[in-house]
């Protein structure tokens, strides 16, 4: 049955303030959940994928139910089971029936979002392929559970060959839309940055520097060295790092001195160096910053804060006055041989 709600032609529109690009994703996944369709998402992490379900289940007014992947999701754990100590005292009684992630959705008719679906365990992929192809479940001592009109699972996996994930079988292929989503164009990353790193007072990173810092952050992604590079979420951090530790230090976020460590910081532990480059993490993120930032001056950097007292003269004293003009006689804190009788030998204010 085909939701109008999840076809109008503005409603895309409408996402976009919410989710940055991936206006065609967002095409293919709505036409998708309007024929009842059940949705594969796959594509690296920090792609958007949790981002444009939620924005999407909020604007068409779908209920939302997150799981997290994992080996230790259990079916009993999925689903839900019998409260044991009930069970002693009660026996097996509809009302002691506790509901898990999957039981809920399909009463309420609400998506069913599972995050990291390729490392979650068969025997938990076996009860999915079940109410994927029957739209109920048979649950042993409480009977079968329809699912509500609405109900659609949505499933998010990182490509296969990550670490800790396994391949997915043909079953689950079979019965599901796949959505492939991949890294956005450099553009798109730097506006996610912008919008996730605009401070609570006080004026907005610079655009220029923000690039700059996405554009690091990208060449993670295909540095020889690197088997996993890292994504938007490290230029996030990255972005948030700096701009704190340039407070602290009363340095420019974009210099050096507060820049690399911070990227040092939000990367080393993104990263995956391989087996045989013989360089650490550390070494990797420095390289390329060095690429990235050559020496000189860099976007969104300006000139370092000046100390008070420090405005000119002799910069190892503080509060030393201004070295005076070729007029003037030299005073306190002027060098020796800077009055008039020195022969001049400035032309202008130093």
């Amino acid at each position: 049955m085909e939701s109008s709600a999840s076809t109008e032609p503005g409603l895309p529109e409408e996402l976009g303030g919410l989710v940055v690009g991936r206006r065609r994703e967002l095409e293919l996944v709505l036409a998708a959940l309007a024929g009842d369709r059940h949705i594969l998402l796959e594509g690296p992490p920090g792609t958007g994928k949790s981002t444009l379900l939620a924005a999407l289940a909020s604007a068409t007014g779908r209920g939302f139910v997150f799981v997290e992947g994992n080996a230790e999701l259990t079916p009993a754990r999925l689903l839900g089971h019998h409260d044991p100590s009930r069970v002693l005292a009660e026996g097996y009684r509809p009302e002691i029936f506790v509901e898990g992630p999957l039981a809920r959705a399909l009463r309420e008719g609400a998506l069913l979002y599972l995050e990291e679906l390729n490392r979650v365990p068969e025997e938990t992929l076996n009860v999915l392929v079940g109410v994927m192809s029957e739209g109920a479940i048979e649950v042993p001592r409480l009977g079968r559970l329809e699912a509500a009109e609405g109900f659609a699972l949505v499933a998010a996996m990182n490509p296969f060959d990550s670490v800790g994930t396994a391949r997915i079988s043909s079953a689950v292929y079979d019965r599901t839309c796949r959505v492939l989503m991949d890294y956005q164009s450099a553009a798109d990353e730097a506006e996610i940055v912008s919008r996730r790193t605009l401070p609570s007072e006080g004026p907005p990173a610079d655009p220029a520097w923000v690039g700059k810092v996405v554009e690091l952050v990208r060449r993670t992604r295909s540095h020889p060295e690197i088997r996993i590079g890292s994504s938007v979420r490290g230029a996030i951090d990255l972005v948030l790092v700096a701009g704190n530790l340039g407070r602290i230090r009363g340095l420019p976020a974009g210099s050096r001195e507060v820049g690399l460590d911070a990227a040092l910081t939000a990367l080393s532990g993104r990263i995956r160096v391989q087996e045989g480059s013989g360089r650490t993490p550390e070494e990797v993120i420095t390289t390329l910053w060095d690429e990235v930032f050559p020496a000189g001056p860099t976007p969104g950097e300006g000139p370092p804060p000046e100390e008070p007292g420090k405005a000119g003269g002799d910069p190892g004293k503080v509060g030393a006055p201004a070295v005076p003009g070729p007029t003037g006689a030299a005073t306190e804190g002027s060098p020796p041989g800077s009055g008039p009788e020195a022969g001049h030998r400035r032309s202008g204010p130093g």
